[in-house]
């Protein structure tokens, strides 16, 4: 069955109650006067309560209205946040750099606003020692007591221990909070781009203008005359040349024992 509202010639009813275009109430009228204010206005006549008696009916643009209704319910669902339960698990004599490592997995979970359920695992005679699992799942709530807290005190499940950790942050906060982080981030990366291509840019820029005065002082010495050309490669010879070493004298003492 259709969701939809009937429009213009789909409504099959003698008389409607009008709603003018901008919610004003025009009363009740027939179909047909109905339908003539419709395509006067250039709008739609929609059905928006056909269980009335009569039904009501609205002057609208109803594709406009469609889209619109479209993008409410599209950034409703972008909104919403469902609540998910992670689940972490232990053992009793669990190695510390492994605790470590699932602490770091529970307090991701409560940033992101999920509960986390962690269970001890007991095997064989570490059954017998339920207060070390009591003590494990104490300290990880003392560890992420910024984070989150206990909802489920730790209980006894047959083979193993269950506690329940919820988050201090809703999941909206935390969704909402994630994404401007998010963008933080991208607006961070686009100034990092932009930055060095405008430097780039503007070498390139210079470049060329020191490429364009070179050309020009080229065609310029290519113009001078030929004995002008010899002073300046004679100019250049002499700067370029290095200066010849003195000649190390002696000492006459020196030279006289010699």
């Amino acid at each position: 069955m259709s969701t939809e509202p009937r429009i213009n010639d789909r409504i099959r009813v003698p008389e409607v109650r009008l709603v003018g275009p901008s919610g004003e109430q025009v009363g009740i009228v027939p179909l047909a006067k109905a339908l003539e204010l419709a395509q006067e206005y250039d709008l739609d006549l929609v059905e928006v309560a056909a269980t009335a008696r009569p039904p009501v009916c609205k002057l609208m643009d109803y594709g406009k209205f469609k889209y619109e209704s479209a993008m409410k319910a599209r950034e409703a669902r972008k909104n919403q946040a469902h609540t998910v339960i992670k689940e972490m698990k232990l053992r009793p004599k669990i190695d510390p750099h492994d605790y470590d490592t699932k602490k770091g997995h529970v307090v991701r979970f409560l940033k992101q606003g999920d509960k986390v359920k962690i269970t001890i695992m007991f095997r064989g005679r570490e059954q017998s020692r339920p207060e070390l699992g009591f003590r494990l799942l104490q300290r990880l709530a003392d560890d992420v007591q910024d984070l989150g807290f206990i909802e489920s005190s730790p209980k006894q499940d047959g083979r193993n221990m269950i506690m329940v950790l919820g988050p201090h942050k809703k999941k909206t906060e935390a969704m909402a909070e994630a994404r401007a982080i998010a963008d933080a981030r991208k607006a961070e990366r686009q100034g990092r781009t932009t930055g060095p291509d405008a430097e780039a840019d503007d070498d390139a820029v210079e470049t060329d203008d020191l490429a364009v005065e070179a050309d020009v002082d080229v065609e310029a010495d290519d113009d001078a005359e030929p004995a002008e050309l010899a002073e300046v490669q004679d100019a250049a010879a002499e700067t370029e040349a290095p200066e010849a070493a003195a000649p190390v004298e002696q000492p006459a003492e020196a030279s006289q024992g010699a």
